[in-house]
């Protein structure tokens, strides 16, 4: 097991954001965390990276998280959060290389070649990073955490927090496609935090909900993206079709009564008072 999270919750000030979360991840697999806004995907995710004081356990490779040497778990584990301000005039490939162990001046690196190619940011290589738009700095984001652990040995884990959010639709299948094919192929488990359904329908292994701080529903695309659920969590009215490549997909109706459901959705996840 790469990742195991053992009733994880977190606490901001009196109010508790996360509730008691568990889930695992294995080599080679894809986790989504779904749900809406304010529902604890993002604190659950700085949690598990070690950013943010947490109660429970978080383990990656067997190995307690608190217990690994910065060092060695920067070249196993990256994290990838929703904004990064890089206001320093640096060049898109120098930004790819931080994520790079120290090499010899002046050597090319293979993997930044590589990951600016499959990420469509190599025609980028020398233009100053505040310059760029905002789908093209999320991918060269995305291309730095990849580059940080793409050939280290051992496990490796990905933390993604809505890493395509600011990409186009072309954009997002490259992202995401790349980031499942190195999850199969190179057997890294990927933690990832989206908004969008469908997306996670498309590439995800499993797929894990939250509202309110707690865990609602954890399971399969099939299993997790019902009608039922989607009223309960989101609040809206959907159909769910299945489409010839494998996968779900979700259709909202049209319903200007709707209303999205704020309160906890399940009994036995306790509200911090």
């Amino acid at each position: 097991m790469v990742l195991a999270v053992e009733n994880v919750s977190v606490s901001l000030g009196r109010s508790r954001v996360v509730n008691g979360i568990d889930c695992q991840i294995q080599a080679g697999e894809m986790l989504m965390l779904l749900g809406p806004n304010g529902a604890g995907k993002s604190t659950l995710l700085r949690a598990v990276s070690g950013d943010i004081p947490y109660q429970g356990n978080v383990s990656f490779s067997g190995r307690e998280l608190g217990s690994w040497p910065p060092e060695s778990l920067a070249r196993q584990r990256a994290v990838m959060p929703q904004r990064v301000e890089v206001n320093f005039p640096l060049t898109v490939e120098e930004v790819v290389c931080l994520g790079r162990p120290a090499k010899a001046s002046g050597r090319s690196d293979p993997v930044v070649d590589q990951l600016m190619n499959e990420l469509d940011i190599g025609h980028l290589r020398h233009r100053l990073v505040p310059g760029l738009s905002g789908g093209e700095q999320q991918r060269l984001q995305l291309a730095r955490v990849l580059a940080q652990v793409l050939d280290s040995p051992g496990d490796r884990l990905l933390l993604l927090d809505e890493c395509t959010s600011a990409l186009d639709p072309a954009h997002q299948q490259m992202a995401l496609a790349l980031v499942r094919s190195l999850a199969r192929d190179e057997g890294m488990a990927v933690l990832a935090v989206v908004h969008d359904l469908n997306l996670a329908a498309q590439f995800a292994d499993r797929l894990l909900v939250m509202k309110a701080g707690c865990l609602i529903h954890e399971g399969s695309a099939w299993e997790v993206l019902t009608p039922d659920l989607l009223q309960t969590v989101y609040g809206f009215t959907a159909r769910v079709i299945e489409l010839e490549e494998g996968y779900p997909m979700v259709v909202p109706r049209r319903d200007r009564s709707a209303r999205a459901y704020t309160a906890p959705v399940n009994p036995n996840c306790r509200q911090a008072s």
